[in-house]
């Protein structure tokens, strides 16, 4: 049988790929930058092509390169579960469990949240990690996260996804907003005064896909870069916005009092899920804490 590449030669591959640096990538894996060097060469020498081109200002990957470091993260990302699969036959529901969240979900749940995990999970250390919906995916293909909470309908590329809770869209406008406040459904709103989140936020999306408008009618300055800024900017009637149910009953609404908060007829709506890798071995952890996101987002709602 020939000679297989060793999981610590892909592991200095990926993590070269990431810092395009020898040194920074030799001091990320605890080794030497000749160690590190070494092993990268000797994987080239196994795979029978160059992988990485180098010279004095730059180092890149080649096309070759780049599809062994795609395949190297899911064989790193089973081998981490494998590990992970001797602790939970031994001791299940122990340990550390690395959550990522979403912006437009996190700040509503996380209180309730870590209240629970702390009552069915006392032996479970849980770290969250907040980014948005296409970098927490990517971190839980690569081995980072243990599992995600996001909002649907978003690409979970074959990972394995379960409902949390599905929940509407509400118009929330300035109390002073005759015009968003007569109107029932969303052919009736003036969609040119619609305030949407950057680019990134999968509740952008969400709203564009029910919303018959284009992009060019969304002046630059009314997109805002978190929920509170784009509550911020309907308070000071600069437009109205579409929030999930979640935010809507919080205190950053209902202690509000220019805003206005109303149902939109056949509007959007979304689905958070709770989504892991499907070779995942922490199955009861991923049981439990889809039980206690239901019941939270229940309580929430």
């Amino acid at each position: 049988m020939a000679a297989l590449p060793s999981l610590r030669q892909l592991s200095y591959l990926v993590t070269l790929s990431e810092t395009l640096h020898f040194t920074e990538a030799a001091r990320r894996s605890f080794v030497t930058q000749s160690t590190l060097s070494g092993g990268i060469m000797e994987l080239e020498r196994l795979l029978g092509g160059v992988l990485v081109e180098r010279d004095r200002q730059n180092v890149r990957l080649t096309p070759l390169g780049e599809q062994v470091v795609a395949r190297a993260r899911v064989l790193l990302a089973d081998a981490q579960d494998l590990m992970r699969l001797s602790r939970e036959m031994s001791e299940p529901l122990t340990g550390d469990l690395h959550l990522g969240i979403i912006p437009t979900i996190a700040p509503f749940i996380l209180a309730q949240l870590l209240d629970e995990v702390h009552k069915q999970l006392p032996k479970i250390q849980l770290h969250l990690h907040e980014a948005q919906s296409e970098k927490i995916v990517e971190k839980l293909e690569h081995g980072n996260l243990d599992m995600v909470l996001l909002a649907l309908p978003f690409d979970t590329r074959g990972l394995k996804v379960a409902e949390v809770a599905r929940e509407s869209l509400y118009l929330v406008c300035n109390k002073t907003d005759q015009h968003a406040l007569n109107a029932n459904s969303l052919d009736q709103l003036d969609l040119s005064r619609l305030m949407l989140l950057e680019e990134g936020h999968c509740l952008r999306d969400h709203t564009l896909s029910a919303c018959p408008i284009g992009e060019r009618k969304n002046d630059h300055r009314l997109k805002a870069s978190s929920l509170p800024t784009l509550v911020e900017m309907v308070s000071a009637n600069l437009g109205f916005t579409l929030l999930p149910a979640i935010a809507v009953h919080t205190t950053m609404i209902k202690a509000n009092p220019e805003l206005s908060v109303k149902p939109i007829e056949a509007g959007p709506s979304r689905t958070l899920a709770l989504v892991t890798r499907k070779s995942t071995p922490l199955q009861s952890e991923f049981d439990v804490l889809l039980q206690i996101l239901q019941k939270v987002t229940q309580d929430l709602r």
